[in-house]
């Protein structure tokens, strides 16, 4: 006998989109003040450090409107031909971010060894300081703000860009303090020595967000702390007998719940069907952003399958 029963979440709360979607204007919005500022400075210094940090600005930019664009196919309610809902535009999102961080290293690095091998001496440093510490005040005012809304929604796509802006923020107190120690030391090779550093640093943030991002693009299992949760809430509810074949995964803001619950096999399909409804309930009040498929069994696995009298 195959009982099956879902519960499923026709969009998100009005609040978590509009949250996403300023957490997205603003990562432009940033994003494109940073690329005058750094031009600017660049043109004036001629710092390699601050060219660097100038290349991920301007991909930042880029890598935001992808947010803003993934976001806005993330919070479309699931149709008849998407019946899981779109919430891995946000993961196709992050591996688009993953590729801008690692494009950003690329360019940081040919502009590397141009300099290496023609060594310049960084000029106005003071411009290229002043900056570099508005970047920082806007890049840290924009973490704090994608914080609030990542920890208010969860949103990969936010997550991705959050930790984009954190490789930006070091890129930034790194290419300050660059600036301040060449000019200090009259040795344009710690201009190199910084802007090597910031690729460097790159190449990891974009390992990790590609990573987290193929994670759900595979269906990865959420965490072993979620499962066991999930395991704890069902076998504790009384009138279960077992539980098993757990399987999770998840898609934007979205978890998908499904496993097979053993009840006794004289429960009439009545009782079961309403015992499945409150094993549901329990498991969406620890976790309201999934969607919960029971299938209902009368057997543990390998029990015999007798009719009862």
């Amino acid at each position: 006998m195959v009982d099956t029963h879902a519960v499923s979440l026709d969009g998100v709360p009005d609040e978590t989109g509009r949250l996403m979607r300023r957490a997205s204007l603003a990562s432009m919005a940033v994003a494109a003040t940073l690329i005058a500022a750094k031009a600017a400075a660049w043109m004036a210094t001629g710092s390699v450090g601050m060219l660097s940090s100038l290349i991920d600005s301007s991909l930042d930019l880029v890598s935001s409107l992808i947010t803003f664009v993934a976001v806005r196919q993330a919070l479309t309610p699931a149709d008849d031909e998407h019946r899981f809902g779109h919430g891995k535009a946000e993961a196709l999102a992050g591996m688009a971010q993953a590729g801008f961080i690692a494009a950003s290293a690329c360019g940081v690095g040919l502009a590397i060894v141009d300099r290496f091998l023609h060594p310049q001496q960084v000029r106005d440093e003071t411009l290229g300081l002043a900056v570099s510490a508005l970047a920082v005040v806007l890049t840290l005012a924009l973490m704090l703000f994608q914080n609030h809304v990542v920890r208010r929604t969860r949103s990969l796509a936010v997550t991705a860009d959050r930790a984009h802006y954190a490789s930006d923020l070091v890129t930034n107190i790194a290419v300050g303090a660059g600036l301040v120690l060449s000019s200090y030391f009259r040795q344009p090779l710690i201009d190199v020595a910084v802007a090597l550093g910031v690729s460097a640093y790159l190449i990891v943030g974009a390992w990790h967000i590609a990573r987290t991002s193929i994670d759900v693009l595979m269906d990865r299992e959420l965490p072993d702390a979620d499962r066991a949760r999930i395991l704890e809430i069902v076998r504790n509810h009384p009138g279960v007998r077992n539980v098993h074949d757990l399987r999770t995964r998840s898609a934007g803001l979205t978890k998908f719940i499904q496993m097979h619950v053993v009840f006794q096999p004289t429960m009439t399909l009545g009782r079961a069907h309403v015992m499945g409804d409150s094993v549901q309930a329990e498991i969406m009040r620890a976790f309201p952003d999934a969607e919960v498929i029971l299938h209902i069994d009368p057997w543990n696995d390998g029990e015999p399958r007798v009719s009862p009298e």
